[in-house]
């Protein structure tokens, strides 16, 4: 067992002596509750028997049954710490153990400073020095906080990257899924063209129907024509409202 733990031999008798060994009982408790908290949390599992938390001036920190001799050489900290770890929310639970700590390592401090005679003055003077720290219940407290957040930024980092990242393929797909349709809808309008126009045939020139070339129905006869062949341009033919073929135009003038 640690020097200063339960049973052991280390006996701080002066204001600093007992403040040095509050300094190192408070670290090992911090520890305990933020850097090793894994490990502590495991430790303390519901199912073993009361457990508690000891702090010792080196700056370690054990979980562990209470002293078996009755009364304790010292002070004891909270009994059974294991029994409320999955009853509340785990930084509640560490908040908790924290608040008992403080009042563990306040009570081990006067408990040396009343077996050694600490006047009024030594009291204040301990108290003060004490008092200049924070707890281990704020220390505790701003460690979660931080964690919390931390934890809150890396998520909405990796979240909006993931949505940019999201929106980026989407818009990507988007675009080519539109360009891909576009091109397909053209494809299926040739397609068209060339099946209800692939056998016909030019009524001037009798060669057959292409999709580039712009060709007129005879609103008369119903025949289709090359445009060049019987000189009509896309832009003529948009003010043309009955079109009439070279061969109707002229049938209908030959009529006596």
């Amino acid at each position: 067992m640690d020097g200063g733990g339960r049973g052991g031999v280390y006996n701080p008798r002066t204001v600093e002596e007992v403040y040095r060994d509050y300094q190192g009982r408070r670290n090992g408790l911090i520890k305990a509750l933020t850097t090793d908290v894994e490990r502590f949390y495991r430790q303390c599992d519901p199912e073993k028997e009361n457990l508690c938390l000891y702090g010792f001036p080196s700056e370690q920190w054990e979980v562990n049954l209470p002293a078996e001799e009755v009364p304790p050489e010292l002070p004891e900290p909270a009994l059974g710490i294991n029994f409320a770890r999955d009853g509340m929310p785990e930084n509640d639970w560490l908040s908790l153990v924290a608040v008992h700590s403080d009042a563990w390592l306040l009570s081990v401090a006067y408990y040396f400073g009343a077996r050694f005679g600490f006047d009024k003055s030594d009291r204040k003077r301990l108290f003060n020095m004490i008092n200049d720290l924070p707890t281990v219940f704020e220390v505790v407290a701003v460690y979660a906080k931080k964690q919390t957040t931390e934890k809150s930024s890396i998520s909405n980092h990796s979240s909006n990257k993931s949505k940019s990242n999201t929106k980026g393929r989407g818009s990507e797909s988007q675009m080519k899924y539109a360009k891909m349709q576009g091109k397909d809808d053209e494809d299926e309008m040739e397609d068209e063209d060339e099946d209800e126009h692939g056998d016909t045939l030019c009524g001037a020139c009798g060669e057959n129907y292409a999709s580039d070339e712009f060709w007129i129905c005879c609103d008369i006869c119903e025949r289709w024509f090359h445009g060049k062949c019987v000189k009509i341009t896309p832009a003529r033919a948009e003010h043309i409202k009955q079109y009439k073929c070279p061969s109707c135009s002229s049938n209908k003038r030959a009529r006596p």
